[in-house]
């Protein structure tokens, strides 16, 4: 922390004060205080210098400017005396209203880029954003459960589940899958992911041990999609939930060659009525994506709970 007297020594030029006043309340760069002030760049930079040498301000680079802002000093006398300066200075209020506009143009700046990007920033690159890692955020948010994903394949979605997961239940009719699914999680050191061979109308589960059930583009692959719904009621516990992600009913009969798809997708009628059947409640169902390349797959989200026994 700087001394009482170096202090003092630098904040006798008003000009230096008036800058710190602005600088505690917001970063700036040397343009929008030359802006704020009416003042040259050299005399502003010259400022800054002393003020930095001082141990008063600091800077920061952000693209091609610089960003100044005021030291974190807790208890430095310094707080004391810009609150005087601030009732004082006759310049203070003015200023502070100078930038305020200053900072309005900023944002006003970012919000015309946003602005432009409008209704396209589902579909142009943004920097950082990806599925996966809003995926990862919001399994952030789950409490630690025992989750069962049938028809889990190579076990992929099963090893995001674990992270925040109590327990993983993989369980897949492919004695290759679940080899290679093991073969992962033994490579990525996951310990929590027990992995089943076993058909999602039968799943090698007991009944009543799962708190949520996933079923992850696996339903349209089963023979009996409402025998597979009722086995995940089946081995829910009472106010268990189900989760399925699944294509919307399409006309893409290629499908079944090529991804031996045994249905073509689903209606969010047809899959609603079918949770229905096997025992669910609060049924939620909604198309959360539609693929831009023909033949423009669409995905089906449906969320559903099992009902609590004896509930007053």
């Amino acid at each position: 922390m700087p001394s009482i007297v170096k202090i003092l020594k630098v904040v006798a030029e008003p000009n230096r004060l008036r800058i710190l006043l602005l600088l505690r309340a917001e970063e700036l760069t040397v343009a929008e205080l030359q802006e704020i002030l009416t003042m040259g760049q050299s005399t502003i930079s010259t400022h800054l210098s002393q003020l930095k040498h001082a141990g008063l301000v600091e800077d920061r680079r952000t693209g091609k400017n610089s960003l100044y802002r005021l030291c974190p000093a807790d208890g430095s006398p310094l707080d004391e005396i810009l609150d005087r300066a601030k009732s004082e200075l006759p310049e203070a209020a003015p200023d502070q209203a100078a930038m305020r506009g200053v900072v309005k143009k900023r944002q006003d700046k970012m919000r015309s880029f946003f602005d432009s990007v409008a209704g396209r920033l589902g579909k142009d690159y943004v920097p950082g954003k990806s599925w996966k890692s809003l995926a990862e955020a919001l399994l952030r948010l789950m409490p630690p459960m025992v989750i069962a994903d049938l028809g889990a394949g190579e076990g992929a979605f099963s090893l995001l589940l674990a992270q925040r997961a109590k327990k993983v239940i993989a369980v897949d009719t492919s004695a290759k899958m679940i080899e290679v699914a093991r073969e992962q999680a033994l490579r990525h050191e996951v310990k929590n992911v027990e992995y089943r061979l076993g058909d999602m109308e039968e799943v090698p589960i007991k009944t009543g041990t799962v708190d949520l059930v996933f079923f992850s583009q696996s339903l349209h692959h089963a023979l009996h999609p409402g025998r597979a719904l009722a086995e995940a009621n089946r081995i829910l516990r009472p106010g268990g939930r189900l989760v399925i992600l699944d294509l919307v009913k399409h006309r893409f009969e290629e499908a079944r060659e090529l991804y031996a798809d045994e249905w073509l997708g689903f209606s969010e009628s047809d899959l609603e009525s079918m949770l229905e059947q096997a025992g669910f409640h609060n049924v939620q169902t909604s198309v959360v994506f539609k693929e831009p390349e023909t033949p423009n797959f669409q995905t089906l989200l449906a969320v559903a709970d099992k009902p609590i026994r004896n509930a007053p």
